[in-house]
């Protein structure tokens, strides 16, 4: 038996072992994540990643720069030094915070973006359970889990553009 993660590990393992997967979804605790009153929703997008190539924050910091749009990013990494040289005044960079603020980054934010393509993505399930929207690259696990239209908004390509085009599009 195979089990994948997500609908794309079980395409990926049925391309390259030709063998069919049962997906099960990783366990995420939810508990610790609650919704704030919508008065204590403030005006930023929110990443909470490490800060390596593939995670694509670039994206991220690219289009809020270029749009005015306050950023806040959580987490830290070999990239942070050149995405710091890339993000314009809105963007500020947390480093390292604690789980419980993690949490209340989440809950205070209009909305997360999950620029990367991941097997699966934790940090969508934890987001949306603090009542926020996703604005995910729409491919691997984020379609698993962000109803376009409904839970959050997917871009089509990995470039800067493309993510700027979804911010815009994203509704309160």
């Amino acid at each position: 038996y195979y089990i994948a993660n997500s609908h794309n590990v079980a395409m990926r393992i049925r391309k390259y072992y030709r063998r069919d997967a049962a997906v099960i979804h990783p366990p995420v605790d939810t508990s610790r994540y609650t919704p704030a009153p919508q008065s204590q929703v403030a005006d930023y997008l929110l990443v909470v990643s490490r800060l390596v190539g593939y995670k694509r924050v670039d994206l991220a910091v690219q289009a809020c720069s270029r749009l005015g749009i306050p950023l806040k990013v959580v987490g830290s990494g070999p990239d942070e030094k050149s995405l710091r040289k890339l993000a314009g005044p809105t963007v500020e960079f947390l480093g390292h915070i604690s789980d419980n603020e993690v949490a209340a980054r989440y809950a205070a934010c209009r909305a997360l973006i999950f620029p990367g393509e991941e097997d699966f993505g934790l940090t969508p399930i934890e987001a949306m359970a603090s009542g926020r929207q996703i604005v995910a690259f729409g491919a691997g696990g984020a379609r698993d889990t962000v109803i376009d239209g409904r839970t959050g908004i997917f871009f089509g390509e990995q470039t800067g553009d493309s993510l700027a085009d979804a911010l815009v599009r994203l509704k309160d």
